[in-house]
């Protein structure tokens, strides 16, 4: 039970950090609930991961779309791609052994991705701007996060950022409705499934948890520390996680 609070206490610090940047802080839920001390069953944990995201973007992504940030027409082919993906890849039923090594590479890139989005955002359109390409980007980038159990918003951003499509606001804006629909999605084909390990008295004092930590996250965080700070933090620690679930499995 010491166990247990001490992740509460970690949920409620990553939706903090994610939510002042725009993120659901998947990606973090489940570096931390791979960690062996707390024994979580895997399916287990993609569940957790894609619910306490839609409780931290839920917020935001309301505000996004008051502030007219969030346009459906530019993002409506993001979306097409990406939701039936992850429904179907959450689906896939994937071996313990197969979900971790895919876990530990996915937040290595995601490290990566984090690290460099500043060095990566350019002035300007460097690439085309299609519906096509947005399409497939929205597949791929689905495809990963029903896999693995995460929105997708954390390799989303850096790509938008670099092919300059968006203003990082509007990045921001569009980030938080892919989380949201793309976990949607996941749950879905998960919960079809079936989760047996499924309880709510698991998983409400995380919501509860990650709900408080992204509303504190999305007022005051980056206003008190900068933002880049807080996503080179954030990608040396999704690294380090990367490392110990990749060291446990291989």
């Amino acid at each position: 039970m010491d166990f247990f609070w001490l992740l509460v206490a970690g949920f409620f610090v990553i939706a903090l950090v994610y939510a002042s940047v725009g993120f659901g802080g998947g990606s973090s839920y489940l570096a931390l609930l791979a960690l062996s001390v707390f024994a979580i069953p895997f399916p287990l944990m993609r569940v957790t991961a894609l619910c306490c995201n839609l409780v931290v973007v839920a917020g935001g992504l309301w505000i996004f779309y008051r502030q007219g940030k969030l346009s459906w027409r530019q993002s409506w082919p993001f979306f097409a791609g990406s939701v039936p993906l992850a429904y179907f890849c959450a689906r896939f039923p994937l071996r313990e052994q197969v979900f971790f090594i895919v876990l530990g590479c996915t937040l290595a890139v995601a490290a990566v991705a984090l690290w460099s989005q500043e060095r990566w955002t350019k002035e300007g359109t460097v690439v085309a701007e299609t519906r096509v390409r947005k399409f497939f980007l929205g597949a791929g980038i689905g495809a990963l996060s029903g896999l693995v159990g995460i929105g997708g918003g954390i390799f989303l951003s850096p790509v938008l950022h670099f092919f300059g499509w968006l203003d990082a606001r509007r990045i921001a804006a569009l980030a938080s409705a892919f989380i949201f629909l793309n976990s949607l999605s996941s749950l879905a084909g998960l919960a079809l499934q079936g989760v047996p390990d499924f309880t709510w008295a698991f998983v409400l004092p995380l919501l509860a948890s990650v709900f408080l930590g992204g509303q504190i996250g999305s007022r005051l965080a980056a206003r008190w520390i900068s933002v880049v700070f807080i996503r080179k933090l954030t990608a040396v620690l999704l690294f380090v996680a990367a490392i110990n679930v990749l060291a446990d499995r291989l």
